[in-house]
């Protein structure tokens, strides 16, 4: 039925979905997913869990990934405005190490896709955020593995105010560079 516009970037397989939104003088009604539409746009992926997480201005979460068992995401934010960021870690990929980032917000509704075998993370921009995500595997804790946020080969563009001190987890300090991936990754069972 069309409810949903796909755009494409220049790293194969990530994708930024924008839903239709129907609304009137009571408010709007969207549909945040419908398995039909998004197959026919090609993420025809089974999600197994969905999760959700609210976060102050000023934090940074990620650069995330599972090693052993990755997961596809698909993630948007309910409330407030966050910039969004894959890195693509694909073997073998001619975009490996290359990043996009999106800004998704509860005002303009958009979605991203991030395919298996990315890199993760957003930084909240709003004075609060609510983030959701489906994800194609269940959460392993002892699979995690990261990248820093501020590695210099990888060269992410955060949109952060000069002034806006962040706020990083402890275990989110302690990521290397793209230097460390194939250590990570010795990891796999």
């Amino acid at each position: 039925m069309g409810k949903i516009t796909v755009e494409t970037c220049h790293i194969e397989g990530l994708k930024v979905i924008t839903p239709t939104v129907f609304g009137d003088e009571r408010g709007y009604f969207m549909e945040t997913y419908n398995y039909n539409d998004y197959k026919a746009a090609g993420i025809d992926q089974v999600f197994v869990q969905d999760n959700q997480s609210a976060s102050r201005k000023g934090v940074l979460r990620g650069l995330h990934f599972q090693i052993n068992f990755p997961q596809d995401k698909l993630v948007r934010v309910v409330s407030g405005e966050v910039f969004d960021v894959a890195v693509d870690l694909r073997e073998g990929s001619k975009t490996f190490g290359q990043w996009y980032g999106v800004l998704l917000s509860a005002e303009n509704k958009k979605q991203f896709f991030i395919p298996k075998d990315f890199a993760h993370g957003f930084v909240v921009l709003s004075d609060y955020a609510e983030f959701a995500y489906k994800c194609t595997d269940f959460y392993h804790p002892n699979d995690e593995g990261g990248l820093a946020y501020n590695d210099p080969a990888i060269g992410i563009e955060w949109p952060i105010p000069e002034n806006l001190p962040l706020i990083i987890s402890e275990k989110d300090q302690k990521w290397g560079g793209l230097e460390t991936l194939a250590e990570q990754r010795s990891k796999k069972a």
